[in-house]
């Protein structure tokens, strides 16, 4: 953003760029962009607000989509759902909003924020607490810092409100993923609601402005950037790799425990022809192989790029015979440490592969090539 305001113009860039760090999943970026769109029209541009100038006394509300992405496209998101989530958490914790926050900078839950700021009048803080897009509860930094959920909010479109104190991290996760399911698959949520002290500390800052950096890139709205060179911009921009070119030959992608999960593979077109890519994803894409052997793996950022247009691919979007570009973007250091690994790495996941920074293995490869 060019200025202190997200207004209109700004959400498709917000969009895009969000999808990008979302890594497939995070909700549909078209819809949520569509929801901000409206409200901002209707109440006016939302107040972007540094995470540094967060004061101790306010109190900033992450809202989001929980469930399983395939579904929240078939069912969209009602305002009312953020109306009801806004009132909960006030009810609950005796505390009025003063400004909003995404949980995570991708997709659509990027965009349900500001909307939900648009409709209330309230500034959204340039900040996020994953830096990318993970599918499960505990996985943001208020965690990895050691804080509790605190009080926790999940509405429906039926005007079904639960409010519950998990007594940590994976409690939250089980109780939001079970109470989502019996809500059809898809839900609003509001967690790790906190005063500005404790956002300071936890936040990774400027992650909206990164956002929307990368959606100008993609779609063209810098002018120094030709359009066949716009996916080298970003992985400059980002420190990021080229992990593998080539076209969806196999997918399979089904809804399951509240999550979408699957894996799909392509084979190598141009440079990579010959070779073959597998990617496994649980709403976000979490495992890259190239040829059987690790390319990436999370907590590293695994984003699918369309071929032609550098355009970002979610999850339920991949489809047989799509040529697309796979890279990888290096995570926000707060995931790089122990607890951050614990967390959100491959063994959580039960993968039998041990984390390497996605840039290490990519030079490892260079380097017998």
């Amino acid at each position: 953003m060019k200025h202190a305001w997200i207004d209109e113009s700004d959400v498709d860039s917000l969009a895009t760029g969000a999808a990008v760090l979302g890594t497939g999943g995070g909700g549909d970026p078209h819809v949520g962009s569509l929801i901000a769109k409206r409200l901002i029209r209707k109440n006016g541009p939302v107040p972007l607000l540094p995470l540094s100038e967060v004061k101790d006394e306010d109190f900033i509300v992450p809202i989001g989509g929980i469930g399983a992405p395939s579904i929240s496209v078939e069912r969209i998101m009602s305002e009312s759902e953020l109306d009801m989530a806004l009132d909960a958490i006030t009810e609950a914790t005796d505390r009025t909003p003063t400004a909003i926050m995404p949980i995570e900078v991708g997709g659509g839950n990027s965009m349900i924020p500001v909307a939900a700021a648009a409709m209330r009048g309230l500034p959204i803080v340039d900040a996020d607490a994953m830096g990318r897009a993970f599918p499960e509860a505990p996985m943001v930094t208020f965690h990895l810092a050691g804080y509790s959920p605190g009080a926790t909010v999940l509405v429906d479109a039926h005007g079904n409100i639960v409010v519950s104190r998990p007594s940590d991290g994976a409690w939250s996760e089980r109780l939001a993923r079970a109470v989502t399911v019996e809500m059809g698959g898809a839900a609003t949520m509001i967690d790790y609601a906190y005063g500005g002290a404790v956002v300071r500390e936890c936040a990774i800052a400027g992650t909206l402005t990164m956002a929307h950096r990368i959606g100008e890139i993609l779609l063209g709205r810098d002018a120094g950037i030709r359009e066949h060179r716009r996916i080298d911009a970003l992985c400059s921009d980002l420190r990021a790799v080229r992990l593998f070119e080539g076209k969806i030959v196999e997918l399979d992608r089904r809804i399951e425990g509240g999550f979408t999960r699957g894996t799909t593979r392509l084979d190598g077109i141009g440079v990579d022809r010959g070779a073959d890519c597998r990617l496994e994803f649980q709403n976000e894409i979490l495992l890259a192989r190239r040829n059987g052997a690790l390319a990436a793996v999370t907590p590293d950022l695994i984003a699918v790029l369309d071929h032609t247009t550098g355009l970002p691919i979610t999850t339920e979007s991949l489809k047989y015979g799509l040529r697309a570009v796979v890279i990888g973007i290096p995570c926000d250091l707060k995931w790089r440490t122990q607890m951050g690994i614990a967390t959100a790495g491959p063994e959580h996941f039960g993968y039998d592969v041990v984390w390497r920074p996605v840039e290490e293995i990519a030079s490892a490869r260079e380097a017998v090539a």
